[in-house]
């Protein structure tokens, strides 16, 4: 067996796990990877389609883009506990609801010199880091 189709069949597991523990089957569906050739090849796409899921990558192979989900993620399921065993969709939705208005309005954060992220929006005196290199940042503007 090749290394491709070993790859392939290896993230073929945790989508069909997935599909076959859905509850909400007949709410529309997401998924959202880099863009790993496993992700793009025509059979993981040609799955997707068979399950209606609609596929969404990231715009170029960026880490830090991915990074960013990936940390947004962390932060609900790990500090506000959003993957709790609730059978509601609409009380995780709250509860996801509420971690952001936390998160955003009433969390210092390190990063934004002990602000709010809505604080550091607001004043205009602090300038914000950047976790990406110049050298990434330039080539980003370049493009445009």
């Amino acid at each position: 067996m090749s290394q491709q189709v070993f790859l392939l069949m290896e993230h073929y597991k945790p989508l069909e796990m997935a599909l076959n523990n859905r509850k909400y089957k007949d709410q529309p569906l997401i998924h959202h990877s880099d863009r790993g050739l496993q992700y793009c090849s025509n059979e993981y796409q040609n799955l997707l389609k068979q399950h209606a899921i609609k596929p969404s990558m990231t715009e170029k192979y960026d880490p830090y883009e991915n990074a960013v989900a990936e940390r947004v993620n962390g932060i609900l399921k790990q500090e506000f506990d959003v993957s709790k065993k609730v059978k509601s969709l609409e009380i995780k939705k709250r509860l996801v609801e509420e971690a952001v208005g936390i998160y955003n309005n009433i969390r210092p954060h390190l990063s934004n010199y002990m602000l709010t992220p809505q604080q550091m929006h607001e004043q205009n005196k602090l300038k914000m880091k950047q976790y990406k290199s110049k050298n990434l940042i330039e080539a980003s503007f370049n493009e445009i």
